[in-house]
């Protein structure tokens, strides 16, 4: 009996170890075809650029006039929008909508609670008590003004509901990450409301497998950061290096995706700003340019080009902007570009 327990273990071992080989070799090893045509875009938040003291129009006529963007992943808040209760104020969006018209820039509109930049759920003071089947109905009352006042500009490429709805991350509310009951109605609201667009929806590339978002959304958006900062406590935390993921990691886990659901995968937050221990207004710039410089810059570039995906929206042109023409220092802004 001893050896036959003996014997047992060792093919058990024996078949963990080469399953476990497969697993490595198919998921990080290898290199993904580099499409023939990429699109570049940004993400644009006018609170992002706000807090970096920038003039938000001037910085978003740069994207679209200097930088030559032509597509733009559009950040807003819920509590920006509806900051007193049925009482919406659309002007500074409707002056982004009406200059990304104005220059044929096509827009992923964020819609919801959870839209990004921290604390990722914008919640308006009015609301931050309700129940949570009020705070729901409210949101979808604003969901609803939102979609009825830009479904008929030529520019919405897409919806994304909510911003990596399924990834606990930011402050939000305790109902928010219960399960994906609401979220799925946002979708059914947001597909009625307009049946011509497509809708996406996000989750993280590095801690994630994009199932759940598959199941959901028409079309996956992903994150792809190479360093981040990880915050155990308010005084301590550590950094992330995912040196250790292969392009072709995220080039087989697209591959999945569409053979399992039929749904293409787009990279829809590429780290291009640095990710460091605090807020970046209050961290040296000797501490910032250790998550991104210039030569970190290309060679993220380089690397999203090897997962064989061929849509990459930039997370951080408002850093590039206030490097630029605060701290005089353009080299990211001229490298981008290039690209654009």
């Amino acid at each position: 009996m001893a050896n036959i327990i003996k014997i047992v273990l060792i093919l058990s071992a024996i078949i963990f170890i080469v399953m476990a080989a497969v697993f490595f070799t198919y998921f990080f090893t290898g290199k993904a075809e580099v499409k023939d045509k990429i699109t570049f875009g940004v993400d644009f938040s006018q609170s992002q650029a706000e807090y970096f003291k920038l003039n938000w129009k001037a910085t978003y006529l740069a994207i679209i006039n200097d930088l030559g963007v032509k597509n733009i992943k559009l950040h807003t808040n819920w509590n920006w929008v509806e900051g007193k209760k049925d009482d919406f104020y659309f002007g500074d969006i409707d002056w982004q909508i009406k200059q990304a018209e104005q220059n044929n820039v096509k827009i992923i509109y964020v819609l919801g609670m959870k839209t990004g930049r921290w604390p990722e759920c914008h919640i308006p003071g009015w609301a931050q008590n309700l129940s949570e089947s009020k705070q729901q109905t409210e949101l979808l009352k604003y969901i609803t003004e939102v979609v009825q006042r830009y479904k008929n500009s030529k520019v919405i490429a897409y919806w994304q509901v909510e911003n990596e709805p399924l990834f606990r991350f930011g402050q939000c509310p305790a109902w928010y990450y219960k399960n994906d009951s609401f979220l799925k109605t946002e979708v059914a609201l947001v597909k009625s409301l307009d049946p011509s667009r497509q809708i996406i929806i996000s989750d993280s590339g590095e801690q994630s497998t994009w199932a759940n978002a598959a199941k959901i959304g028409d079309i996956v958006g992903i994150t792809m950061y190479r360093n981040a900062w990880a915050h155990v406590t308010d005084t301590f935390g550590f950094n992330i290096n995912y040196a250790f993921l292969n392009s072709q990691t995220y080039a087989k886990k697209a591959q999945l995706i569409k053979q399992m659901y039929g749904k293409d995968v787009i990279c829809i937050e590429l780290q291009a700003e640095p990710w460091a221990s605090g807020p970046l207004m209050a961290t040296p710039i000797e501490e910032q340019v250790k998550s991104m410089n210039p030569q970190m810059f290309t060679e993220d570039v380089e690397f999203a080009k090897n997962t064989g995906l061929d849509k990459f929206y930039f997370w951080g042109v408002e850093w590039w902007y206030w490097m630029k023409t605060v701290q005089n220092q353009p080299e990211i802004w001229q490298r981008a570009k290039a690209l654009f």
